[in-house]
């Protein structure tokens, strides 16, 4: 399976810059599986595509304040450590600028003498594990020191933080923002749970492996790093009573689907797959072939051409299908990438 097989072209007018006024105003892009059928709709129908007893399973991961500014202690020089993972309490590890300057042992300022640093180890692919100190709560300040940052191909510059949070983030330790889950609104959730649907939250913390470009023409030489994902057991539960009841598992994103697919093994007593709560990493790598256990539905956002995601959606759609309704979307003006408009695929 070659890496050119997930290749399209697009107009760079069609990659979002910005967030939508209000994030459920967004376009919907219904891709039928079995038919390939195709229909235009807006975020707010979402709704009308789920059914009492169907579980919709949201990533509730909060997006930190990764890049940080700081001061070369007993040099006048500045550098950038960007957080990637969570290895403890006080432990992260780290991608660093400039590389040459932060050895192990080199030590770091940021803000007023708040917060420090000191490269303790160096990795084979050059990342390195940090050592912070300070006093108070972490998170704290890093939300006063940190930057968020933005994936590459958006130029402009977030007036909002919060747009790049979904509205129910509640776990700090993403590095970006699970981004089929912008779109909905507090409202949009109060009218999916008074239909009777129920919402599972699990946690998937998106570390950069997620968006690492594929470089091997042969996808199946590609190396996934791994993420930190939990599930809880009242989130096992709802998923696999509906499961049992025959109802429709929906994952809001790429990142809900991997956990859940990841948590899922074969119960013998019950003859289908459930998911066993727990916390552990996940590299899993969907691609063509894959044979999916949990999932029904997927609710996504269009996704880089050649990119690991793509070829999850086309694993679940088929291919070619995914192909055409992207030339679809295209053709429709959508808007793509994070900030850009949704596809539910049922």
């Amino acid at each position: 399976m070659n890496l050119s097989d997930f290749y399209y072209e697009l107009p760079k007018e069609l990659i979002a810059q910005d967030p939508i006024e209000k994030r459920d105003n967004s376009k919907l892009l219904v891709l039928k599986k079995e038919t390939g059928e195709i229909l235009h709709k807006h975020f707010f129908d979402i709704v009308d595509f789920l059914d009492a007893g169907d579980v919709l399973v949201l990533n509730d991961t909060k997006v930190i304040p990764a890049r940080l500014i700081g001061k070369i202690c007993d040099k006048d020089s500045l550098c950038e450590i960007f957080l990637v993972k969570r290895i403890d309490e006080n432990k992260w590890e780290c991608l660093v600028k400039p590389g040459k300057k932060l050895k192990v042992g080199t030590k770091v300022v940021f803000g007023n003498n708040n917060l420090f640093a000191e490269i303790i180890k160096i990795y084979e692919d050059g990342n390195r594990q940090v050592l912070f100190k300070y006093e108070g709560i972490f998170e704290e300040i890093l939300d006063s020191l940190g930057e968020t940052p933005l994936p590459p191909y958006i130029l402009h510059k977030l007036k909002d933080k919060d747009r790049y949070q979904t509205v129910f983030a509640k776990n700090f330790g993403s590095v970006a923002a699970p981004t089929a889950g912008l779109h909905f609104t507090n409202e949009l959730l109060d009218k999916i749970k008074n239909k009777k649907i129920n919402i599972s939250y699990i946690t998937l913390h998106v570390s950069l492996g997620t968006f690492r470009p594929v470089k091997c023409e042969n996808i199946l030489e590609h190396k996934m790093h791994s993420e930190f994902a939990i599930i809880s057991r009242e989130s096992a539960d709802l998923i696999n009573t509906a499961k049992i009841n025959n109802k429709k598992i929906f994952c809001v994103g790429t990142t809900s689907c991997r956990t859940i697919e990841s948590f899922s093994y074969f119960d013998n007593d019950k003859n289908l797959y459930q998911i066993k709560p727990g916390e552990r990493e996940t590299d899993i790598f969907i691609y063509p072939g894959y044979k999916f256990k949990m999932m029904d539905a997927l609710i996504t956002n269009f996704h880089l051409p050649e990119s690991t995601l793509i070829m999850l959606v086309s694993a679940f759609a088929g291919r070619e299908k995914v192909l055409n309704a992207y030339s679809e979307a295209i053709k429709n003006k959508y808007r793509f990438f994070s900030f850009g408009d949704a596809c539910l695929i049922i």
